[in-house]
């Protein structure tokens, strides 16, 4: 049933971070959970690079938000374009995955620091952080400079990516935040590198779903979450 499952948008047209997005999010499928898609926005940029990309791709969410009925959605990237609007055109969730990553970051630390995805990513992140009250707790975000392809290339960004989470760490953060959704899968080696824990937003935001969807059901029991998340 549509009304069980949890929606998952990539705004940017990349296959490979649709596919990155999709194989996070995998480990949280198990009996008796809503399930979880991952889909891209029919005409969207290849990446949410710019301010005029992150405006751009808000109506566009609207429309297929309203066209895809679901328990629950998620705005695959980390800085959260178009989820004021969206959240204007549904009475579900909608969760952006800056928002899960930053809470993530400080349930587990009192500061944290960012590998964002472009120098341009900055701004907007900082925004998310703004709205949040959680900028004073950020030391830092480091951009890796790459395009979408490179990053989700399983080793090309590794080693600037390892090198920017230890830099974080060094600059006093006690958790690091993957700013992308295209660093999926480099979530170990950005662990290996820093030695504090690392936040990918993927999965930060599906068990943020899942929490909005099974605390809606009445009655539901919620052990199959916590074991999802082992």
């Amino acid at each position: 049933m549509s009304a069980e499952r949890i929606l998952v948008v990539n705004p940017n047209t990349s296959a490979s971070c649709t596919a990155g997005i999709a194989a996070a999010m995998a480990r949280f499928a198990a009996p008796g959970l809503p399930r979880i898609e991952v889909t891209s926005l029919p005409g969207g940029p290849p990446a949410i690079a710019t301010w005029r990309d992150w405006y751009a791709v808000a109506e566009p969410l609207c429309r297929l938000v309203e066209r895809e009925p679901a328990a629950c959605y998620v705005i695959g990237c980390v800085s959260d374009p178009g989820l004021e609007a969206v959240r204007m055109v549904t009475d579900r969730p909608v969760l952006g995955m800056m928002r899960c990553a930053v809470a993530a970051a400080l349930a587990r630390a009192e500061r944290f620091g960012i590998v964002a995805f472009l120098e341009t990513s900055r701004p907007r992140q900082r925004r998310v952080l703004q709205a949040m009250g959680a900028e004073q707790r950020c030391v830092g975000s480091i951009p890796l400079g790459l395009d979408m392809e490179s990053l989700t290339d399983p080793v090309a960004p590794r080693e600037r990516l390892q090198a920017a989470a230890r830099e974080l760490v060094a600059m006093g953060a006690e958790a690091v935040v993957l700013g992308c959704a295209g660093m999926a899968g480099h979530l170990a080696a950005a662990e290996d590198a820093a030695g504090v824990p690392v936040v990918e937003p993927c999965q930060a935001a599906a068990a943020q779903a899942l929490l909005a969807v099974l605390s809606a059901r009445r009655g539901a029991a919620t052990p199959a979450l916590a074991d999802a998340a082992q």
